[in-house]
């Protein structure tokens, strides 16, 4: 099926489900066979190199089981899928911070931060993907909003986002920005924690009162 427009999404015509009530099929049309449809949302999930590590048909199964796709009943599930008009069209990923292995040691989330890396109350939104063809209609806005009620519902105590800075007027790629802008974030209320380099922003939402922003310059 293809778009019936090219406008900005109407939020009435938008549903976000977790993904364990979604069909693994309807996963397979979100993420395609080209970008994201190689990953499969599984590089923090894989520890080491997962091209090197991993098959394609390996990260497609283990990314089935940790999303319990097809399965409502399901006891847990690793993301969110939106549906525009009924037709698959958006995945966001949300879990608590330490269900993400490859993420715990890398400098661009803990640089200048001193916390428990293993508090399971912190959770991470790691990855937006819109199906092509879908692309550029503003739907990461409502799925990263998605994402933070969801993690609440579930308990977290806090939940983070590893924004990258988009200058304004420069094409960038879904390979850039698969973990979402810094804009996209902050519209759904989270907040600047940290700036590990020139582009990446560490941004939290902390659902128990605490601040643990950036202090203003």
């Amino acid at each position: 099926m293809t778009p019936s427009d090219d406008g900005p999404v109407d939020a009435d015509r938008l549903r976000v489900v977790p993904a364990n009530e979604a069909s693994c099929d309807d996963l397979d049309a979100i993420f395609g066979t080209t970008d994201a449809g190689h990953c499969r949302c599984q590089r923090f999930k894989v520890r080491g190199w997962m091209w090197r590590d991993t098959t394609l048909p390996e990260r497609r199964d283990a990314q089935r089981d940790q999303t319990g796709c097809d399965d409502p009943d399901a006891p847990s599930t690793s993301g969110l899928v939106a549906y525009l008009d009924g037709e698959p069209v958006g995945w966001v990923a949300v879990e608590p911070r330490t269900a993400y292995p490859n993420l715990l040691g890398r400098r661009t989330v803990w640089t200048g931060r001193q916390e428990r890396r293993d508090d399971d109350g912190v959770w991470a939104v790691t990855c937006f993907v819109v199906r092509k063809g879908y692309r550029g209609r503003g739907l990461t806005y409502p799925l990263a909003r998605a994402a933070l009620e969801h993690a609440r519902a579930c308990g977290a105590r806090a939940v983070e986002g590893y924004g990258i800075i988009t200058p304004p007027g420069r094409e960038i790629t879904w390979g850039e920005v698969h973990v979402g802008a810094v804009q996209v974030f902050e519209e759904a209320g989270f907040a600047p924690v940290s700036r590990p380099s020139v582009r990446r922003v560490v941004l939290r939402a902390d659902l128990d009162g605490t601040d643990h922003g950036v202090p203003e310059d």
